[in-house]
């Protein structure tokens, strides 16, 4: 039977996310790139002045597409609800793309404007220019164009009543298009309602009710806004309950020290590479960080060690939670006060959300504490892929969505996961999809044939992308020939999609009489490689 949340179903208002998130009480948005502030009713008036500016001076249309394609800066806000706020949905990207990169979410998404940042501006020009992408709708937050060639986003605030806020179907219409890589390597557009959004933000902050007290909380938050957990932890919630919220532009482990002991910080999301330098760090023993009453970890598992050991030198608790972008993120969470009794969980269900775990090989539920495919079942859970009705069918089976991890459920209700179904790698949190990576290294000369896994880096506590290699006739295999195919495809990917976990060479990729991958032959074979580096280390 299916494992339901145990917490009070929610009750789902009638409103878009712009509507219900702009009754509240004044809060603190804090960038620490730039040390603005931007209060709650700065973020309000400047995004209706935006959606206002885009409606008369853009002609924007209801169902535009935004595309944000910035590092984090506390101006996104404005950008994010002024486009909900004119109809518009919103289209968050990693600043970290390549021009190729976003040419390709560009071309697939339509987007009518483009939000970018001063860092990303050659970057967004080229692809602008790429795929014909009017260079007019390119406009900045953050600091203004020193050479005055691009529109900063205040050149577009309005502040005439002139026009009224856009009619959303909350049920129907668009806020989110939030591109997932896919296993084929086509990254996928994730279309999220503004019901969807506005169920999440009620499911997440419910659980929690009790324990995000805007008098007394304040967050910190360096995850990155283009991604929906970002968005979650850094706009939705503590807007939603008036706290307080520390805006990292990047991962900086003293910064991130120093704000918690400075501005005495209580809730801290995180991801697991950043749970264990704070575990072993010496940096960490200079500061103070005794403010916070909870640290909140997602993305990827943690290892119960490494909860051990982080619990150990700093006495906070962490718990974990679940969620991916096709459920607007959160699915589930482990309890404030009783995290301890679920280590190495990620919790109960989410109110409203219900769980089953489904035979990997037949299309029958599995008993309890016996892995399998997690199912989802819940208001948070996505329209669909954006013009990709082959994929949606897939992924959707008499109406659950098969999210492609594996894990099973205890007698307690709490879901633990240890594998993923789907191919993914997963390198701090971020997704790399290897037919992508495989695809770019068949174009090197020396690359005969292919495939890319993943790596379980048990120091760094992530995956790292390695590449097994045919070299193609005359050339020869060695430290020289890595680095040359490494360095290749660094100009061709994002960071997070480097081969840190480098390159080994084979005389065959293992395949099946079908020509399919046989990733977990390699899967294999890298762990024990690394198994053999660690015997060999201690001789």
């Amino acid at each position: 039977m299916p494992t339901h949340s145990p917490f009070p179903p929610i009750s789902i208002p009638t409103a878009d996310v712009w509507t219900f998130l702009f009754d509240q009480a004044d809060l603190i948005y804090s960038d620490l790139s730039s040390q603005k502030q931007h209060t709650f009713k700065f973020v309000r008036n400047t995004s209706t002045a935006l959606g206002r500016g885009l409606l008369t001076k853009w002609n924007w249309q209801k169902g535009d597409i935004m595309a944000v394609f910035t590092p984090n800066s506390a101006d996104i806000a404005a950008v994010t609800f002024g486009t909900l706020w004119a109809g518009g949905i919103v289209c968050p990207m990693n600043n970290l793309y390549t021009v190729g990169e976003l040419v390709s979410v560009l071309k697939s998404s339509g987007a009518k404007g483009l939000m970018t940042h001063i860092s990303c501006l050659e970057v967004a020009r080229e692809a602008a220019l790429t795929v014909g992408f009017p260079l007019d709708r390119i406009i900045l937050i953050g600091e203004p164009d020193p050479k005055g060639n691009v529109k900063h986003f205040s050149s577009l605030l309005d502040e005439r009543e002139v026009v009224k806020k856009a009619e959303v179907n909350p049920k129907e219409d668009l806020a989110f298009l939030v591109y997932s890589s896919g296993t084929t390597g086509l990254p996928k557009g994730v279309m999220l309602s503004h019901e969807n959004i506005v169920v999440n933000i009620l499911q997440s902050c419910s659980v929690e009710r009790e324990m995000l007290d805007w008098r007394n909380d304040s967050i910190i938050s360096f995850l990155p806004m283009f991604h929906i957990y970002g968005l979650h932890a850094t706009l939705f919630v503590p807007l939603h309950r008036g706290l307080t919220i520390y805006i990292m532009p990047r991962f900086d482990l003293q910064k991130l020290c120093e704000t918690i002991q400075t501005h005495k910080v209580t809730i801290a999301y995180m991801v697991p590479p950043v749970v264990l330098l704070l575990s072993k760090s010496p940096l960490v023993d200079k500061y103070n960080l005794s403010s916070l009453r909870m640290v909140h970890s997602a993305a990827a598992p943690l290892s119960n060690n490494l909860i051990d050991m982080f619990y150990k030198r700093l006495k906070v608790p962490i718990k974990q939670a679940y969620g991916m972008s096709e459920a607007s993120p959160a699915i589930s969470t482990q309890g404030w006060t009783d995290w301890k009794d679920s280590i190495g969980s990620v919790g109960k269900p989410l109110p409203s959300m219900s769980i089953k775990i489904m035979s990997t090989t037949s299309s029958t539920e599995v008993p309890t504490g016996q892995e399998g495919e997690v199912y989802l079942l819940g208001p948070n859970i996505f329209k669909g892929y954006f013009q990709n009705a082959s994929a949606t069918s897939f992924s959707f089976v008499d109406g659950w969505f098969r999210s492609g991890d594996i894990g099973y459920i205890d007698k307690e209700g709490n879901l633990y996961l240890t594998d993923r179904h789907k191919e993914l790698i997963k390198y701090n949190g971020f997704q790399v999809a290897p037919a992508q990576l495989e695809g770019l290294l068949l174009g090197h000369p020396a690359v005969e044939d292919v495939a890319v896994v993943g790596v379980y880096s048990g120091e760094r506590e992530t995956e790292l992308p390695r590449a097994y290699v045919v070299l193609a006739k005359g050339y020869l295999a060695g430290k020289g020939m890595e680095r040359d195919i490494c360095a290749w495809l660094e100009t061709k990917v994002a960071p997070h999609k480097r081969l840190r976990g480098g390159v080994r060479f084979i005389d065959e990729v293992p395949k099946s009489a079908a020509g399919k991958v046989l990733r977990r032959v390699l899967v294999e074979r890298a762990k024990n490689e690394e198994d053999g580096k660690r015997i060999s280390s201690k001789l």
